[in-house]
């Protein structure tokens, strides 16, 4: 299968078509059910639909897992402070039962001292309170310590604890999303399996005209005009992402072997020296939304009424993307989705006065958008 198929219908109505309700998503998934009856448009619906569901389902799990990584952080973090904590109050224990057996056997400073008051030798008596007062603000020191050192160790304790909890109640989630996941590409799978070659064919063909026919309208809305250059962190991410062409699309992976689409943008955005939100919602919802007819390389685009895909545009129209399961990573033209908007990573960074774009790699707009690969597939043991 070439030309994109599946993947690139821009059309309002297709883009109404494509978002799944609720119900629809929890529902067994469709299939060709009338066979030849059924028209190419509306295999296309369906299979679009399944792709969606998937996608959404697969950022879901992403943002689960980047909150998942930072609790596991957090958790290391309140771990070494526990030990620094308990070492603290271990120390305290050690002072304060020295204070205790020294006052038990008569040998405390305190006790020396009131030897010293009673001396018959009134002369000393203005030295020896002082001598006192700074004996027993040393012991009182003593034992704030200790009750801070347990007050601190027991609220890390408690915090630590806090975290541990969430961590479960994470993973448990994580582990229902990724089983979503593998059922919705499942579905694709099946539903794919049931196509003709002829049916392919047609489908094939009928992405391609309508990608032709929406990049055109975009072109013609003028929204495409801009040439404006990226900023210099945008121009590496643009480097970055164009070298990753040809990898392959897995659910999950942020690389350098392998991506979906939001760990591509996330990852080359990285390699450009800014952390950017892990998946495309976070991407969409976070960072500052640009006009799509301001767009500059470096610019993230974003698909879909809820934001399930996004790509890196590298200018000219067009843009590098990690399609979906049984795709690669690849350059396709920017209304390859139904499209959102667009958000820009570091819109405080002015564009560079000159831009060389980077040479693209030869057939780096061939191959795949669609179909379903099983290596592309979690495993069984898989996160």
């Amino acid at each position: 299968m070439s030309g994109g198929v599946l993947r690139s219908v821009c059309t309002a109505a297709l883009a109404a078509a494509v978002t799944a309700s609720p119900a629809a998503a929890a529902a067994p998934a469709p299939g060709p059910a009338a066979g030849a009856d059924s028209s190419v448009a509306q295999l296309l619906s369906e299979l679009r639909k399944l792709y969606q569901q998937a996608e959404e389902a697969t950022e879901k799990y992403n943002g689960t897992n980047a909150e998942l990584k930072k609790r596991a952080a957090q958790a290391k973090k309140l771990d070494a402070r526990l030990v620094t904590a308990r070492t603290a109050l271990t120390d305290s224990h050690d002072e304060a039962g020295q204070l205790a057996r020294e006052q038990y056997q008569g040998r405390s400073d305190f006790s020396a001292y009131m030897r010293l008051l009673l001396s018959r030798d009134p002369g000393h008596l203005l030295d020896q309170e002082h001598v006192i007062r700074r004996a027993a603000t040393s012991r009182a020191a003593t034992v704030k310590r200790l009750t801070g050192a347990e007050k601190r160790a027991d609220e890390l304790a408690t915090e630590s604890r806090k975290v541990l909890d969430r961590q479960q109640v994470l993973a448990a989630k994580q582990k229902k999303q990724r089983d979503t996941v593998r059922a919705r590409l499942k579905a694709v799978e099946s539903m794919l399996a049931k196509l003709s070659g002829s049916q392919l064919t047609e489908l094939s063909r009928l992405e391609q005209r309508n990608v032709e026919k929406a990049q055109g309208a975009l072109a013609a809305s003028g929204a495409l005009s801009s040439a404006r250059p990226p900023s210099e962190a945008g121009g590496e991410a643009v480097k970055y992402a164009i070298a990753q062409v040809g990898k392959p699309y897995v659910w999950g992976a942020e690389g350098p072997d392998s991506f979906d689409c939001s760990g591509l943008t996330s990852r080359a955005w990285a390699k450009a020296g800014q952390v950017i939100p892990r998946t495309s919602q976070e991407q969409w919802r976070q960072l500052p939304k640009v006009p799509v007819n301001a767009l500059r390389p470096g610019d993230l685009v974003i698909y879909f009424p809820k934001a399930t895909h996004v790509a890196l545009y590298i200018g000219n129209g067009l843009v590098v993307q990690a399609p979906r399961p049984g795709s690669k990573v690849k350059v396709s033209p920017l209304a390859s989705n139904p499209l959102l908007g667009a958000v820009r990573p570091d819109p405080r960074n002015t564009s560079l006065s000159s831009y060389k774009p980077p040479q693209l790699p030869q057939g780096a707009s061939a191959g795949s958008d669609a179909g379903y690969s099983s290596s592309s597939a979690p495993s069984a043991s898989g996160k």
